[in-house]
């Protein structure tokens, strides 16, 4: 049976382990905040159970919990920030801060980041100027799990993007998806339940279609969004080598092959060309084109059309991205955080490696 948490007692369990990694209080509470927020809106892979990961590379010398966040190269509108290898979500906070800084002084902020680690759900981050009235896009690479269209070599991440512009009585539109039709926290998760992957998910190391959620451990890859070329699998690849540019050969982050493993057990290329992952940010002020107020009104108003539109049946109603975790957001909030047995034996052993007791 899972494990059931309340938001605060999970927290406290999430911030005590970082911060006995030698995190700031501020940056363990920040990393406890966007993993809780994944768990929050039904996004597990992305939430406790990147806990052992993050705490792995630590471990191995590969993520340095006290980074000196630096801009390095900024134009009025533009900031380049290095992490410092420091925690993805620590980095990407600071560098939607920036982001968002930017914008309020030039209208828009674009920052790229080089240098960092796995930064949890994007939608966090586009979320964060949505609060500001701003249109926020996050973005970032990761390593290479997914191969191109008719290869088999991984030469691409699951690279996801997220857009956000906030409603005026509505909730802002989310856009968090993945360029590929699944993440590798999802086939870890399903791996751990015993669970098939859908079929175009994945493939084996030949290439050949498969269901098996641990056959990246034996040279398969992720495919793209499509699955397959009759599927439009291209246009899949075109968006993860967008999402791999701007998140790496703008900021001179790792591309690709290059971007160093997420986790411990695999270890990162002898050589490279960049600097660790990388990550890209926007952030616009909505009066920059006209007043904020009247372009959320309007969004109201185009939320509401497409929410009304006729449905294909009754049990399938249209939905407006960001409502499914909306709705699950509360209802967990309600009801408790459940961390599947597997999850919570793996926390238990990574706070037991840090010599500290939950």
């Amino acid at each position: 049976m899972p494990t059931k948490f309340t938001v605060e007692e999970l927290h406290a369990i999430v911030y005590k382990i970082f911060h006995k990694a030698g995190c700031k209080p501020t940056d363990a509470d920040s990393i406890a905040e966007v993993l809780i927020a994944a768990e929050l809106r039904g996004i597990p892979s992305h939430g406790i159970v990147r806990i052992k990961d993050y705490i792995g590379l630590y471990q191995k010398g590969r993520m340095n919990m006290q980074p000196d966040i630096k801009i390095v190269h900024e134009s009025p509108s533009t900031a380049l920030i290095d992490g410092d290898n420091g925690p993805g979500i620590v980095v990407a906070k600071e560098a939607m801060k920036t982001a968002i800084a930017k914008a309020l002084s030039a209208g828009t902020g674009w920052v790229a980041v080089r240098n960092s680690n796995h930064f949890g759900i994007a939608g966090f981050y586009s979320l964060m100027a949505a609060e500001k009235d701003m249109i926020g896009i996050a973005s970032t690479n990761a390593n290479a799990l997914v191969a191109p269209t008719f290869s088999t070599d991984r030469l691409l991440g699951t690279n996801p993007i997220a857009f956000a512009i906030p409603g005026k009585e509505e909730k802002p539109f989310v856009a968090d998806f993945a360029t590929t039709p699944i993440a590798r926290g999802k086939l870890e998760i399903m791996e751990k339940q015993g669970k098939s992957a859908p079929e175009g998910f994945i493939q084996d190391e030949t290439g050949k279609s498969s269901t098996d959620p641990s056959i990246l451990k034996r040279g398969g890859a992720i495919l793209p969004l499509g699955g397959d070329y009759e599927h439009a699998s291209y246009k899949g690849y075109c968006m993860g080598a967008m999402v791999d540019i701007l998140s790496a050969v703008l900021p001179g982050a790792n591309f690709g092959p290059f971007v160093p493993p997420q986790v411990a057990y695999l270890e990162p290329k002898s050589e490279s060309p960049g600097k660790g992952l990388g990550h890209f940010f926007g952030a616009m002020r909505l009066d920059a084109f006209r007043p904020a107020e009247e372009v959320k009104t309007y969004l109201d108003q185009w939320i509401r059309t497409f929410r009304n539109a006729n449905s294909i049946d009754e049990k399938n109603k249209v939905r407006i991205p960001g409502e499914p975790e909306y709705e699950k957001e509360e209802k967990i909030r309600e009801s408790g955080i459940e961390i599947i047995p597997q999850v919570w034996e793996e926390l238990l052993k990574t706070a037991h490696s840090l010599d500290l007791k939950l």
